[in-house]
C-alpha cells in the first residue's frame, strides 16, 4: 500500500464509530470517525473493523490428506489473519511446516502432535512407539516461537489400545516443556469421565460442543460434573467446529448454562471448507450470532480471548504503533440457512460477510 491508507467511519463491535489510519504497514492513528484524510480512503457503509481474526483450530499442512489444506484459502481469504494448526504434525514434519509458514500472507502457530507421525495417520495415538519423548522434546527446543502447546487427539478410533496412556504421556511432556496441551474430544473409549480431570488449567479441550454419545452434557442437556471442575480449574473450552464436532441442540443447553466458549475455532481443512458444514470462519461466526450471542460476544472470542491464549496481545487489539492486523467485515440482514456437524440446520436472520484484511502493508480484498 502506498501512502497513508484512512479505513473510514469503521464501527467498533461497540458500535463506535472510528477513522483507522495506516501507514507503512503500521496504525499510526484511531480516530473519531469522519475527522481523518489520507492518501487513500477505504471506506464502506455499516463495515466493522476488528483486530484480525486468530483461528485456534485449523490444519494447513496442504500434503495431508484428508486433514490438509492451503493456508491462505483457510487463513486471509476467509478475514482470518492468525491460524493454529492444531497437530497436523508431529516431530518428523513440524520443520516443514515451520518453513511453510514463510510462504503465505496468513501467519502461522502450531500445535506439536505427540505422535512423530503427526496426521500422516488418523490413529496416530494407537502405537505407543510412534509417540517418542526425546523427538518431542527436540522439537519444543527447535521452534520456540512457533509452537505454542502440545496436540493429543484422545478419543476411541486416534488411541485405539492405548487408552488413556497418551495422554498421560502429553501430560508428562507438557511438564518438560512448559507448553499447554490441546485435547481433542469424541467418541469413546476413554470415557470423557475419565479424560476431562487430566486436563488442567491454562490447556485447551476442543469439540467441546460435540453431540457425540461421549461428550460434556447429560441426555438433559446439564454440564457433568467433570466439565464444571475443568472450568473451575482454568481449561479453556475451544470450539473446534470440524466435520463431526459441534451441535446446534449441545451449544444452545451450554449457553443456557452459561458454559460459553472461550475460543470460536474452525477445525477447517479442505473437505469440510469446500463441502460443509464449516465453509469458513464467518460462517461460524454467524452460527454464534443466531445462538444468541452479541457480535462484541462473538468477535472477541477470535481476536482478543485468543490473542490472550496465544500470550500475544498485541494481535487482539487495534492500538497505534502496532503492526496493522485488521479484519473488515459486514453483518447482512438476510436470510441464511446454517447447518451443524449432525446435519441439523438453523435459519438465521442475519449473518457475518468479510470484506478483507489488512496485514502489514498488504490490503487482502476477501
Amino acid at each position: 500500500m502506498d501512502g497513508q491508507l484512512v479505513l473510514r467511519r469503521v464501527r467498533l463491535t461497540s458500535g463506535e464509530e472510528v477513522d483507522v489510519v495506516i501507514h507503512e504497514g503500521r496504525i499510526v492513528k484511531v480516530a473519531p470517525g469522519g475527522t481523518e484524510t489520507g492518501d487513500r480512503i477505504w471506506e464502506s457503509p455499516g463495515a466493522y473493523i476488528s483486530s484480525g481474526w486468530i483461528d485456534m483450530h485449523v490444519h494447513a499442512f496442504p500434503e495431508l490428506d484428508p486433514y490438509g489444506d492451503d493456508m491462505d484459502e483457510i487463513g486471509v481469504k476467509q478475514g482470518v489473519t492468525t491460524i493454529v494448526d492444531a497437530g497436523s504434525c508431529g516431530a518428523d514434519r513440524i520443520g516443514d511446516l515451520a518453513i511453510s509458514a514463510h510462504k503465505a500472507a496468513t501467519r502461522l502457530f502450531a500445535f506439536l502432535n505427540i505422535s512423530r507421525l503427526g496426521l500422516l495417520r488418523i490413529d496416530e495415538l494407537s502405537n505407543l512407539d510412534w509417540i517418542d519423548r526425546d523427538k518431542v522434546l527436540q522439537a519444543a527446543r527447535a521452534y520456540p516461537e512457533f509452537i505454542v502447546g502440545l496436540k493429543a487427539r484422545i478419543s476411541g478410533s486416534v488411541v485405539g489400545k492405548s487408552g488413556l496412556q497418551p495422554l498421560y504421556l502429553a501430560r508428562e511432556f507438557s511438564q518438560e516443556t512448559g507448553l499447554p496441551l490441546m485435547v481433542h474430544i469424541g467418541s469413546a473409549p476413554p470415557d470423557i469421565r475419565e479424560v476431562m480431570p487430566l486436563i488442567q488449567g491454562g490447556d485447551v479441550v476442543t469439540h467441546y460442543l460435540n453431540g457425540k454419545s461421549n461428550n460434556l452434557f447429560d441426555e438433559g442437556g446439564a454440564p457433568l460434573e467433570v466439565l464444571k471442575d475443568a472450568i473451575k480449574r482454568g481449561v479453556h473450552l475451544d470450539v473446534g467446529h470440524g466435520t463431526a464436532s459441534f451441535s446446534f441442540q449441545v451449544a444452545e443447553a451450554a449457553k443456557m448454562h452459561g458454559i460459553d466458549p472461550d475460543t470460536i475455532s474452525t477445525d477447517i481443512y479442505r473437505g469440510n471448507r469446500l463441502n460443509g458444514p464449516v465453509y469458513s470462519m464467518s460462517n461460524l461466526l454467524s452460527k454464534f450470532l443466531a445462538l444468541g450471542y452479541s457480535l462484541s460476544e462473538t468477535i472477541d472470542r477470535v481476536t482478543v480471548r485468543a490473542a490472550e491464549w496465544l500470550g500475544r496481545p498485541q494481535l487482539g487489539r487495534i492500538q497505534a504503533g502496532d503492526e496493522a492486523n485488521l479484519t473488515l467485515f459486514q453483518v447482512v440482514d438476510k436470510p441464511v440457512t446454517l447447518v451443524d456437524s449432525e446435519g441439523v440446520n438453523k435459519i438465521a436472520s442475519r449473518q457475518i460477510e468479510v470484506k478483507g484484511v489488512i496485514v502489514g502493508d498488504q490490503f487482502i480484498e476477501c
